[in-house]
């Protein structure tokens, strides 16, 4: 093991195996992929010397005719704990009635987002925070989301196409394509994977009803798991099944309501009633699980924990569509149209694009 003390007192120990699987010259420049694998390494690796020399440690290994060069700020991000990145840096929000979706989460206007590299960072790092951030000032014109997203990541292609039309139809095969109120929920759990992000833009805003009603659903379930663990626990290990059938289109996924990641952190929320089917538990284990299915679904229809707001035309909203709940109030179609364009985003390229784009501005200061 090699033990550094750094002058500001921290401490960093690190094992000899670790520290000879990372070694610089064992990874491509530029990509930093590593050259070697781990049944290349010697098996019981032993550290001969170890000497600071300006701003790296150089270690000699024993058997080998090796010394390796180690920066030490690059040891010192493990020694204080993983890199602070504001991007990842989740904040969660619970009482969601007592925010102000104006004042409480991220606006940026669109000629802000297509000219102002440092503003659109500061709203993307607020996107990925807070699960929820706004765009105004959009032009209400077909098509424009696309546009729009394509400045904060990769748009998905569904059944639906690249962008859908969230207004009333005759016979809907959604029911987001009909005026009812739709209660809180996560966007198309039947898929795999499910949606990263999602973004709403308004065109034609409805002047009696339509609002649009948000939660953290990732804050309820820690809530719930705070009130009721034997309920969170069910509902994190329970596969529940979730179909979509529609013209084109059978879609069918199982996963639990509250997702852990490999950490027993929270990681996701799948919660969408309208497409959830029939579960396949025996009599004695449904009982239990309706008991904690019940439990989450009423903290999900508790006013005090969702945020209410209405959208007017030119407004977009865009979410974490694995984070975020969403709905709305219902709204008379037959007096007042209304109209909506929205499309899905890929996880991982909102995150990307927030952390190139962190990585350009940080390097135009240097």
């Amino acid at each position: 093991m090699l033990s550094v003390r750094w002058s500001d007192g921290t401490v960093g120990e690190f094992a000899s195996i670790w520290l000879r699987d990372n070694l610089a010259e064992d990874r491509e420049r530029p990509s930093g992929q590593r050259l070697v694998d781990v049944t290349d390494l010697p098996r019981d690796p032993r550290i001969r010397s170890a000497e600071l020399s300006g701003a790296n440690a150089l270690i000699g290994w024993q058997d080998e005719a090796l010394v390796s060069t180690h920066a030490l700020d690059w040891l010192y991000e493990f020694a204080a704990g993983r890199q602070r990145v504001p991007e990842r840096e989740r904040r969660l929000w619970l009482e969601g009635s007592g925010l102000s979706a104006q004042r409480d989460f991220g606006w940026l206007s669109w000629p802000q987002l297509q000219a102002n590299d440092s503003a659109r960072l500061a709203w993307l790092t607020r996107l990925l925070q807070d699960g929820l951030a706004f765009l105004r000032a959009v032009p209400r014109e077909e098509g424009t989301i696309l546009e729009a997203m394509g400045m904060v990541g990769f748009v998905a292609e569904t059944n639906y196409g690249r962008l859908f039309d969230v207004r009333v139809v005759e016979q809907p095969e959604n029911l987001a394509f009909s005026d009812r109120g739709l209660g809180l929920h996560a966007d198309n759990p039947y898929r795999d994977p499910v949606p990263g992000f999602q973004a709403l833009h308004t065109l034609l805003a409805a002047p009696d009803g339509g609002d649009s009603l948000f939660a953290d659903g990732i804050a309820l379930a820690a809530h719930l798991r705070s009130i009721d663990p034997d309920s969170f626990e069910l509902l994190t290990r329970t596969p529940v099944p979730f179909r979509y059938r529609g013209t084109g289109a059978d879609l069918y996924a199982e996963r639990p309501l509250i997702a852990l990641d490999c950490t027993g952190g929270i990681a996701a929320v799948a919660y969408n009633n309208r497409s959830i089917q029939p579960l396949r538990l025996p009599p004695a284990q449904c009982r239990r699980y309706y008991a904690a299915y019940r439990r989450f679904a009423e903290l999900l229809r508790e006013p005090r924990f969702q945020l209410a707001t209405r959208l007017e035309g030119g407004d977009l909203a865009l979410f974490d569509n694995q984070r975020i709940l969403h709905g709305r109030t219902g709204f008379a179609s037959a007096r007042h149209p209304r109209h909506l364009q929205g499309c899905y985003l890929t996880r991982d390229s909102v995150y990307s694009r927030t952390a190139l784009l962190r990585q350009g501005l940080s390097a135009g200061l240097r």
